[in-house]
């Protein structure tokens, strides 16, 4: 007996893609729709600042399928759509204000969008984001195609990305930011330290306690990237990494719970019961964290859409994952598990020297400790055998002894207390 239910996904993201292709998986046989602004089928984020950007992969290992697979799997690939309005109370979504959708079930996996710059000149071509293929297509043209003075705003996750593969292709690189240290409200001073110190081994130069008053042209193109302080970096490209917002406007509008994403209980159900939300977009309950947040991380998105799809058919969904994200810049690979907020922890400590061994980034593991002594966060670098045992000690919460944290001589299952 077939299936005449109708399952709506608004966001052909990562999140969604595997939402999607989950339903099939477990059987469903109703109607799948799946909705998407950009033109390209499901894709990765990690890879446009990664791998593709550098040079290293080609643009189609960034798909989760190619397009004739939806077709096959009898999805409905509405690719190129806006989703303008939804309607609980009718069961209806609409796609660029006039043809409407019924649904029984509904995803909303609309995830996020860069924040943006908006100062004299922001306009400019070359001015750029990286959020979607596109973007990253028309940044890796021009790295590759001789940008030679490179000014990167932002010193999070993708600004310094972007600078390790700029200085890939032999760029002069300035990160400008307006913090004192990269990444210093992610990972604290003690660990923020550790990639400053990578990039300018790499050659790259930091402005910290600096914004952007204005990306100065001349003849229509970028000619310097002005400071708050009046000082200018000359530049023929700016990359600009302030941040991601969660699309949650038609959540909003639909009277949706939202606070910090679209709010959801623990199977990704938000305030409609037949309406779920999963990936950047979601503010979820959290066992590490001890309460609702937003992960803004590929693994998010990868876990999330085939949680959400389990629970709209109806099955005993938990979604709690320890917070996963990773980062490759030069020679370092690193996989960070748990989750820190700004102040959050008491101590650091390493099991292993960080410290560059002629230019080298070396093995070792990073661990944030709370007042107990509970491993809040760890981190394995260059070491790629650790991230179950580090996301275990994170998920338990019990507390551990420093010393035999730090010791390498002692397995990371005997560290803990009691």
């Amino acid at each position: 007996m077939s299936d005449e239910r109708t399952f709506v996904i608004i966001g052909a993201s990562l999140a969604g893609g595997k939402a999607a292709e989950t339903l099939r998986d477990e059987g469903f046989t109703g109607r799948v729709v799946l909705v998407g602004e950009e033109t390209e089928p499901p894709y990765e984020r990690p890879p446009l600042s990664k791998g593709y950007l550098t040079g290293s992969e080609p643009r189609e290992k960034a798909f989760l399928h190619d397009e004739q697979w939806w077709a096959d799997h009898d999805i409905d690939l509405r690719l190129g759509r806006r989703a303008t309005m939804l309607d609980p109370a009718a069961h209806t979504v609409t796609l660029d204000g006039y043809e409407e959708l019924r649904y029984d079930k509904l995803l909303l996996a609309t995830g996020s969008r860069v924040r943006t710059l908006n100062v004299p000149g922001h306009d400019l071509s070359d001015v750029r984001y990286l959020r979607t293929i596109d973007e990253a297509d028309a940044l890796r043209a021009r790295l590759s195609g001789g940008a030679t003075r490179v000014v990167v705003v932002g010193a999070g996750w993708i600004g310094l990305e972007v600078a390790a593969a700029a200085r890939g292709y032999g760029a002069q690189v300035t990160v400008v930011e307006l913090d004192q240290l990269p990444l210093r409200r992610v990972l604290g001073d003690e660990v923020a330290t550790l990639y400053r110190d990578l990039h300018v081994a790499h050659g790259v130069e930091f402005r910290f306690g600096a914004g952007v008053r204005e990306f100065a042209a001349e003849g229509g193109r970028l000619r310097a990237v002005v400071l708050t302080d009046g000082s200018e970096l000359p530049a023929d490209l700016a990359v600009v990494g302030i941040g991601i917002t969660p699309n949650t406007e038609l959540a909003v509008a639909a009277g949706l719970t939202v606070e910090n994403g679209i709010v959801t209980d623990a199977s990704l159900r938000t305030s409609d019961p037949d309406i779920y939300a999963c990936g950047d977009v979601a503010c979820t309950p959290n066992t590490v964290a001890g309460r609702r947040i937003r992960v803004e991380h590929w693994s998010n998105a990868l876990n999330g859409g085939p949680a959400a799809a389990r629970a709209m058919l109806g099955q005993d969904v938990t979604f709690d994952r320890v917070p996963y994200f990773y980062t490759d810049q030069y020679d370092l690979g690193m996989e960070y598990s748990g989750w820190v907020e700004p102040g959050g922890y008491q101590r650091v400590v390493f099991r292993g020297d960080p410290a560059l061994v002629d230019g080298k980034v070396p093995g070792y593991l990073v661990f944030w400790l709370d007042a107990d002594s509970r491993v809040r966060a760890g981190m394995n670098v260059n070491i790629w055998d650790q991230t179950d045992t580090i996301r275990s000690l994170v998920a338990a919460g019990r507390p551990v002894d420093p010393d035999r944290l730090a010791d390498p001589s002692v397995q990371l299952t005997e560290v803990t207390q009691g």
